[in-house]
């Protein structure tokens, strides 16, 4: 399970992270980025955690499938939160192929993706 602190909530913060973040496509999934932005809801917290939100649409499968997906998307954002910047948003989008995929397929597209969009890969 993703801490409450980390999680991405609102709306808005889904918005932003899409509209003006970075995006890194693979076959299984799209990450959206936006490095370092301030949460305007919190006062006083100089820096704030990084949070991420996950958008599984129909399109993947059943109400099952998507669960699954969810939560084996959870888990490996969860191991991989050291990672980000503080303050960042992440919203990772799965693709239709994302359903029949094994964890360790998910866990290779996120960390692939995940080092484009943090600098360490080229284009």
């Amino acid at each position: 399970m993703l801490p409450t602190e980390n999680r991405l909530r609102r709306r808005e913060d889904f918005a932003v992270a899409v509209r003006r973040g970075r995006r890194a496509g693979r076959p299984l999934l799209v990450v959206h980025l936006r490095s370092g932005a301030t949460d305007p809801h919190v006062t006083g917290e100089s820096a704030p955690p990084p949070r991420a939100g996950f958008v599984v649409s129909k399109a993947v499968g059943g109400a099952v499938v998507r669960t699954a997906v969810k939560r084996r998307l959870r888990h490996l954002v969860r191991d991989r939160l050291a990672l980000l910047p503080p303050g960042s948003l992440v919203v990772v989008r799965a693709l239709p192929g994302s359903g029949d995929a094994d964890h360790a397929q998910l866990a290779q597209d996120l960390d692939a993706a995940l080092q484009r969009l943090l600098g360490g890969g080229a284009r």
